[in-house]
């Protein structure tokens, strides 16, 4: 079971989602980014979380370690935001942690250009997120960190964020479970993902066994609100059943289309042209101050 922690101080607010997530430390030492109950995504992104994130563990993708956060909003009494003390006040109880990475780098475009993703590596990520539904690792919102990025240690691609993965959860009743689904340009479409090799390799390792021990792993209370359902183990039993039925069906919906680098480059390009022939002329004036470029020297990748 996942192991449970106390906060013992917050240390700041997460901004870039929409869910405004927390770094906190805890009894244990550790340092933890903690994804909270009362954010308007609701339980159904926790259950997401810890369900792919255990999954992705177990078939052997670098994902932070998942914990169960026990938080008294009064850690985070000296918070300067009232929206932010809202969704603290509305948290109070057990929430989610994930290991949190100091230092990593998200996997943005520019740094893609000097970090070489082996084809078999990417194409086990593409494959448990085709399995699992995640519609929101895109190559503009990888939620892939590359860490470590500085010393001797050689950088890796950790998994972050599936709060938006199983969105078949959110209608049970109108899916099917060899449903396909556009994931051409995923983060790491454009490093040759080998999806067949990956298929061939994951699809017999997802068994019933270890989905049931992965679906355990959710707190009963983040499924009793499930409609529907008269039991969290019902919701487990639906959860596993589901997942069960998509793996036997790979063939269907297994993702091989996807675009090269220079056609993602000419899209991207075609995409800025129409967002500067719609600024005023002011505006065009203002110079990128965005997308600083990735370097690699002494085999750690920096940020300029």
């Amino acid at each position: 079971m996942l192991r449970e922690v106390t906060a013992t101080r917050y240390i700041e607010p997460l901004r870039s989602g929409g869910s405004v997530p927390g770094i906190v430390e805890a009894d244990d030492l550790g340092t933890y980014v903690v994804k909270f109950t009362g954010s308007a995504q609701g339980h159904k992104a926790l259950v997401a979380e810890v369900i792919v994130g255990e999954l992705a563990r177990a078939l052997g993708l670098r994902f932070p370690e998942l914990v169960l956060v026990h938080f008294d909003p009064a850690v985070a009494a000296a918070e300067p935001h009232q929206e932010v003390r809202d969704l603290h006040s509305a948290s109070a109880g057990v929430n989610l942690g994930m290991d949190y990475l100091p230092g990593a780098r998200d996997l943005t475009p520019e740094l893609a250009r000097v970090f070489p993703v082996d084809p078999l590596e990417a194409g086990r990520v593409v494959w448990l997120d085709a399995l699992t539904v995640n519609v929101d690792r895109t190559v503009h919102s990888s939620n892939l960190m590359v860490w470590p990025t500085l010393g001797t240690v050689p950088p890796r691609l950790w998994l972050i964020d599936h709060g938006a993965a199983l969105v078949f959860h959110h209608r049970w009743d109108t899916t099917t479970p060899a449903k396909r689904y556009d994931f051409r340009h995923h983060a790491l479409g454009q490093c040759g993902p080998d999806v067949r090799a990956a298929d061939a390799e994951l699809a017999p390792r997802v068994t019933e066994e270890l989905l049931r021990a992965v679906v355990a792993e959710v707190p009963d209370a983040w499924l009793a609100e499930d409609a529907g359902f008269a039991a969290p183990d019902d919701v487990r039993d639906a959860y596993v059943g589901y997942l069960l039925a998509r793996v036997r069906r790979s063939a269907e919906w297994l993702p091989t289309d996807f675009p090269s680098r220079e056609q993602v480059a000419a899209e991207d390009a075609a995409r800025a042209a129409r967002t500067q022939a719609g600024r005023p002329d002011w505006l065009k004036q203002v110079p990128d101050l965005h997308g600083k470029p990735a370097v690699e020297h002494d085999g750690a990748i920096h940020l300029r």
